[in-house]
């Protein structure tokens, strides 16, 4: 994770955050997946979805790739980074990425009973956070969401 990669695209990022997506799915969880990039376009983090294998209910991709990035840099803040995840956050994603100061979210496909940006909640729109984060949504909509639908087939 140390090269930097400035000519990644948004659909490079989600791309690697559909990698992410795929070890979730392998390993039997919700396949979400996620990445953090510094405003340098420094690969920080990554993190897939494993409440399941790790029994813990707040290992989402988020706080996972959340981690791994403040690990990287040391530091529990990450000012000025993007957060790339496959799926609308859901609220304690949206909490974390608040405490973490992530300046920016760009997520594939929205996330209608959970999401939390744009679907149930709208809080990064809500003004009460003592941070503003950015956020845009719909970058590999459609393979994100195929990948959450293949998921949910198989296991009906």
């Amino acid at each position: 994770m140390e090269s930097a990669t400035n000519n990644f695209s948004q659909e490079d990022w989600m791309a690697l955050a559909l990698e992410q997506a795929a070890l979730a799915a392998a390993a039997g969880e919700v396949p979400v997946g996620a990445v953090v990039v510094s405003a340098e376009g420094q690969l920080l983090g990554v993190g897939y979805n494993q409440p399941i294998g790790s029994k813990d209910p707040t290992a989402h991709a988020e706080v996972m790739a959340l981690r791994a990035a403040a690990a990287h840099v040391d530091n529990y803040r990450l000012p000025g980074c993007t957060l790339y995840v496959t799926i609308e956050p859901c609220t304690m994603c949206v909490g974390a990425m608040v405490h973490a100061r992530i300046s920016h979210l760009v997520y594939g496909a929205p996330e209608p009973r959970f999401g939390a940006v744009v679907s149930g909640r709208r809080l990064l729109d809500e003004g009460e956070f003592n941070h503003r984060i950015s956020h845009e949504g719909g970058v590999l909509a459609e393979r994100c969401g195929e990948v959450m639908r293949e998921f949910f087939r198989g296991r009906r």
